[in-house]
């Protein structure tokens, strides 16, 4: 995947002369289809590397988890872009490109487009914009200082042309100065049916960096988890399965599940499918005896949550997608932090669908409290359920 000009990796010669004066008239407004070969000729002019494709500017305009938003000047001519991406059912935003014509650097262009995005993201109900910017790109740097956005991560290599990227972030709202998260590997998980392991293999990572996170464990450990047949399709993983596979690794595990009895169990019509599900259960329960992992049959409390993160400890939570992707399927993901009015996540559910796509969007996953709390209800008996981990 093209990691692409993540946010104004302006490395283009910028000898061009200035024919655009302070008093050229600029227009912010959202982008049309009539503008991709303007865009298509900017990208090339602001960009030696990582453009976008003329179908990833496509897909922008027409996207309903993006906003592209371009400066016009006198007589329709882009002066530059910005891509915007909001994700559904989280608190997040992400400038995911921001370029400058050439001919139109210095004029607060660039400032103009960022204090755009910022408003769009705000009236979709973002609490915090994040960006990633070269290291190298030092009048970047400084405008973003400028705007009141703060370094928060690094990464190596991030560009086509091996230069590194920071990573910054802004609150668009009154948020809390304190953020509470945790340094912790983030894994794709590589089936669309194995959240579960993945979401165990990253606190494996965390928890015991010895740990080595292969293909093959991921299905080792959905083969010891899985309750053999679920909703459709593969089977899906359950808690104490999860509990029972990190405990094999070397992890301490507890689990909190709101009902006592085999899970799932309501949506499958088959009898003998039935009669597996339950027998899977019992299995787990009796193995969680034998290797005493409390079983807690009670909703875990969010406070009570945040106190076993501060403690040192890493939860595994089934939430359900319907608030993110509009399905109502299960899915495992892994408290990363917090904050006052957020619950951060690890996501592992990735897809690289086109060069706009990027696993930064699946780390430390802004996600309000109450609409956590929604999420972590499944199905019609809103079952919630938990794993608690720690070294």
């Amino acid at each position: 995947m093209t990691t692409a000009n993540s946010t104004t990796n302006n490395t283009a010669s910028s000898t061009t002369h200035n024919t655009i004066t302070a008093s050229t008239l600029v227009n912010v407004r959202s982008a049309t289809i009539e503008d991709l070969n303007a865009l298509l000729a900017l990208e090339e002019n602001a960009f030696s590397g990582d453009r976008l494709s003329r179908r990833s500017f496509r897909r922008a305009i027409s996207s309903a988890g993006s906003s592209l938003l371009v400066a016009a000047g006198e007589g329709k001519s882009l002066l530059g872009y910005a891509l915007l991406h909001l994700r559904q059912g989280t608190r997040l935003a992400r400038l995911y490109s921001l370029a400058v014509s050439p001919q139109a650097r210095g004029l607060g262009i660039g400032k103009a487009l960022i204090q755009a995005c910022e408003q769009k993201a705000i009236k979709k109900g973002k609490n915090l914009l994040r960006l990633e910017v070269s290291d190298v790109n030092k009048n970047a740097i400084a405008l973003y200082q400028v705007m009141g956005y703060r370094e928060f991560g690094h990464y190596d290599a991030y560009y086509e042309d091996q230069t590194d990227a920071i990573r910054m972030q802004k609150p668009l709202r009154h948020v809390s100065s304190e953020q509470t998260a945790r340094p912790l590997p983030w894994l794709a998980q590589g089936t669309p049916f194995t959240c579960g392991p993945a979401s165990l293999q990253m606190v494996l990572s965390a928890l015991h960096p010895e740990y080595q996170a292969t293909p093959n464990d991921e299905l080792e450990i959905w083969r010891e988890a899985t309750t053999i047949f679920m909703t459709s399709g593969h089977g899906g993983c359950h808690p104490m399965g999860l509990a029972l596979a990190a405990q094999k690794r070397g992890l301490s595990a507890q689990v909190w599940l709101s009902e006592n009895g085999p899970l799932f169990v309501g949506s499958v019509r088959d009898e003998l499918k039935k009669e597996v599900i339950m027998r899977v259960h019992e299995s787990f329960t009796e193995q969680c005896e034998v290797l005493k992992i409390a079983v807690h049959y009670s909703v875990m409390p969010l406070e009570q949550l945040i106190r076993a993160f501060d403690s040192g400890a890493l939860a595994i939570i089934l939430i359900s997608t319907f608030r993110m992707d509009g399905k109502k399927a299960p899915h495992w993901v892994v408290v990363s932090g917090y904050d006052e009015h957020c619950i951060l996540v690890h996501d592992p559910d990735y897809e690289a669908k086109d060069d706009t796509q990027n696993p930064l969007d699946c780390q430390y996953v802004p996600i309000a409290r109450d609409e956590f709390e929604k999420m972590s209800r499944f199905g019609q008996s809103r079952l919630q359920a938990t794993v608690v981990l720690r070294a």
